[in-house]
């Protein structure tokens, strides 16, 4: 056997389906569109997703999910068991003592303190806010708890 002796299985392979090309070819004049309407003209096809002139779903559903609160204020949160492992008795507790130990980026960062953890120190706590269960925990052990909480 030759490589030019090679040919597909007969029926294997069928014509193109030529449309308009003369009643003869059995696909003549509407060229298989049927006779009037949207779909027998040129560029009539209705587009992906078309409704009929309703609006379509993916116009009425919105863009992104959710919405941004422009009020919203968020704290790092910190807890009393970090507190417990960063500081040692009787150390101060503020925005620039957390940043210089590595536990929050930046001074201006708002800072929140929570209760998770145990605390055994006492220390002086002068951060944005401190939640009732970390106040407590803080007093209990010894210390203070300051404003501008």
């Amino acid at each position: 056997m030759q490589l030019h002796d090679l040919a597909p299985t007969s029926g294997s392979k069928k014509d193109r389906k030529r449309v308009g090309r003369g009643h003869g070819s059995g696909h003549g004049k509407t060229a298989t569109r049927g006779y009037n309407g949207q779909k027998s003209r040129a560029g009539g096809a209705k587009a992906n997703g078309f409704e009929g002139g309703q609006t379509p779903l993916a116009r009425r559903l919105p863009k992104l999910p959710g919405f941004t609160n422009i009020n919203r204020v968020d704290f790092a949160p910190v807890n009393v068991g970090r507190l417990e492992f960063s500081f040692d008795d009787g150390d101060i507790v503020d925005a620039q003592t957390l940043v210089d130990k590595g536990i929050i980026k930046n001074t201006q960062t708002l800072v929140k303190i929570l209760g998770d953890g145990s605390l055994t120190k006492s220390l002086t706590v002068r951060v944005d806010k401190v939640s009732a269960t970390a106040a407590e925990k803080i007093i209990s052990a010894g210390g203070k708890v300051e404003a501008p909480c």
